[in-house]
């Protein structure tokens, strides 16, 4: 189970599966779904990955483990964002994140990513963090440089995806990056809830 994290505006908490037609609707939305490997096949497939991972330890090497990103006024379900401890060596984790399109552009993002890597450097003890990106999503590059993580690699189709070679742009952080702009990068949060 993942611990309810809060920061300035949003709660960051395991999914449940009733967001699943919520998630469906903005995953599917063209500009979201280019991107996307997960939440666009059906609101029953959403729905059946939510219950699978209730039972999960978030931890769990090779595992993709998804959580929700609410607003802290209301509730509403705005994104979600996931992460993986790499099979072959737990001490790495990918990220991955989707706001709905009505709330990015308003720093959303980079606050529930911040707090995500709270998380797995501070809470799982996490060595390094790392995101793919396809090139053309510009949005995703730009909130990885803003949340500090530095671009890694950038390699020439690498990545089958949806029946053709994309290229994939690596981003990574290092837990000792991470302390030392601990005070810059999480403006705002207050850290898991009790």
């Amino acid at each position: 189970m993942f611990p309810e994290i809060a920061t300035k505006r949003l709660v960051l908490r395991d999914l449940e599966a009733s967001d699943g037609p919520r998630i469906f609707s903005y995953h599917r939305h063209p500009e979201i779904a280019r991107f996307q490997l997960w939440g666009t096949e059906s609101v029953d497939v959403i729905q059946s990955y939510i219950r699978r991972i209730a039972a999960a330890d978030p931890d769990t090497p090779g595992a993709w483990y998804q959580v929700g990103i609410y607003l802290q006024a209301g509730g509403k379900l705005i994104g979600d964002c996931g992460f993986r401890p790499l099979k072959d060596e737990p001490r790495q984790a990918e990220v991955g994140i989707t706001l709905a399109p009505e709330f990015q552009r308003q720093g959303y993002a980079a606050e529930a990513l911040r707090a995500l890597l709270s998380y797995l450097f501070g809470t799982l003890g996490k060595h390094r963090v790392f995101g793919s990106v396809d090139p053309a999503n510009t949005a995703s590059l730009a909130l990885l440089r803003r949340v500090g993580m530095r671009q890694e690699a950038h390699l020439v189709k690498s990545l089958w995806f949806r029946g053709d070679w994309m290229d994939d742009i690596i981003f990574a952080l290092l837990e000792e990056e991470w302390d030392a702009d601990r005070s810059q990068l999480v403006p705002g949060a207050v850290g898991p809830l009790a």
